[in-house]
């Protein structure tokens, strides 16, 4: 009856996160063609529609920073599906927004609001979402299932651009709209809270400072600085008390960067050199959210149990690495969709380093343990466009130093690199530690 109600459990989740990964990944190929039609109309290459991306980012990733740690820890307290409701109630309202009007004025508005709304919405859905599989799910097939996870976000990324490939832009916010309402909706209605049995792990390191009772009895604003307090210190003592978890973090770090440094910087780079619109940004997307449906429903369950998660994040790395340098030396515009086919490996690392993840802490720490890497994540999301939107607006104007306008995505290549070699070096077989007792 137990694995009947789990089955169900993770089948309404799957359809839940369909839903509102469908909402989100629909704008991404009209958004680029709206930002510049509405700040530089008329021109291929906009430097303030650059700059306001990377400055969003970074409001963005700072929010975060501090957000997810303390989401993924208010839900291993209070439920999954308690704290799934707020960041994909608030969702809504940017898409509301362009689904309106689509003018300067408008434009404007929406942008507040999705960088407000994704100080809070931005990662922390997946984040409880990997933490309510952890819940439900054993040790030994917890990699699948992250993994299958993963494939549901990019059969999701598919359909979304697929239909973003044929609606008209204004259509396509209205269908944003709607369809975050009912991932809202059909969440708040059949997704049942999570199975947990706090009884199955005790922690291996236990900081008896940390859980001193001064800081649970501290009344009103006090507790909640303690609190969050307690937080950091909880991350730093874990990153201190496990050699895996360390590496994952670092692996987290730098591949974040590289990939957040691939985001702010391929499209404006492909507008600029190829003259990509948003039935080529689509027709691209398709692509890569294709191979990785692929990759994460039907290669990953075979290759988890023969390569193991460490080595798979290795292949997948790897594969990353090879797409960002094809990418910033394409010499035709059918470069990009070649490279994009490297999506079928190089979306395995999300799900190898939350597995890993997972398997290092006790089975009631799965939100806090996964919002500490997500804040990492977010921690990346920070520095990244501070780094490559300079040099994307440098390299694509006329006063770049030398005619190289991918350089700013070699230099994500440089940093996915690093989280390459670092993948090398993991070993994490065993549990080694776990954080604080609740």
């Amino acid at each position: 009856m137990e694995e009947t109600t789990t089955f169900h459990g993770l089948g309404h989740l799957f359809i839940t996160i369909f839903l509102y990964c469908f909402s989100s990944f629909i704008v991404a190929p009209v958004i680029t063609d709206i930002s510049m039609a509405a700040l530089c109309p008329g021109k291929d290459e906009c430097s303030l529609a650059i700059y306001l991306s990377g400055f969003q980012q970074v409001i963005t990733g700072v929010g975060s920073l501090i957000m997810m740690p303390l989401v993924g820890s208010l839900s291993d307290k209070h439920g999954r599906k308690c704290l799934l409701t707020l960041p994909m109630t608030l969702n809504i309202l940017p898409l509301v927004t362009l689904a309106y009007s689509r003018g300067a004025t408008i434009f404007y508005m929406y942008y507040v609001l999705k960088t407000l709304t994704s100080i809070v919405c931005e990662g922390s859905v997946l984040c409880l979402a990997l933490a309510y599989v952890a819940d439900n799910v054993p040790e030994g097939r917890r990699a699948s299932a992250f993994g299958i996870l993963t494939g549901i976000t990019s059969c999701a990324f598919v359909c979304a651009n697929l239909s973003a490939r044929f609606l008209s832009i204004g259509v396509t916010f209205q269908v944003a709209a709607a369809m975050g309402i009912l991932s809202t909706l059909y969440m708040r209605l059949f997704l049942p809270d999570s199975i947990r049995d706090n009884s199955l792990g005790a922690p291996i390191v236990i900081n008896e400072k940390l859980s001193s009772p001064l800081l649970e009895d501290c009344p009103g604003h006090r507790n909640r600085i303690f609190r969050a307090i307690r937080l950091v210190h909880e991350m730093a003592s874990l990153m201190r008390s496990s050699v895996p978890l360390f590496q994952v973090a670092m692996v987290s770090f730098f591949s974040s960067l590289a990939e957040a440094g691939l985001h702010a910087s391929s499209m404006y780079y492909l507008k600029a050199k190829f003259h990509f619109n948003k039935d080529q940004f689509a027709d691209l997307m398709i692509i890569v959210g294709a191979s990785g449906s692929i990759s994460q429903l039907l290669f990953m369950p075979v290759l988890v149990p023969a390569l193991k998660e460490e080595r798979l994040l290795s292949i997948g790395l790897f594969f990353g690495c090879a797409h960002m340098f094809l990418l910033c030396v394409a010499w035709s515009s059918w470069v990009p969709y070649m490279a994009a086919i490297f999506a079928l490996f190089s979306i395995f690392p999300s799900s190898c380093m939350r597995s890993i993840v997972s398997k290092q802490v006790a089975s009631y720490e799965q939100g806090k343990a996964q919002g500490i890497i997500s804040s990492i994540c977010s921690l990346a999301n920070v520095i990244s466009p501070l780094a490559f939107s300079p040099l994307t607006d440098w390299f694509l104007s006329e006063r770049a130093p030398f005619n190289f306008p991918g350089f700013s995505i070699m230099c994500a290549g440089f940093a996915m690199t690093i989280a390459f070699i670092q993948s090398l070096m993991i070993r994490a077989a065993t549990p080694i530690s776990v954080m604080g007792s609740p």
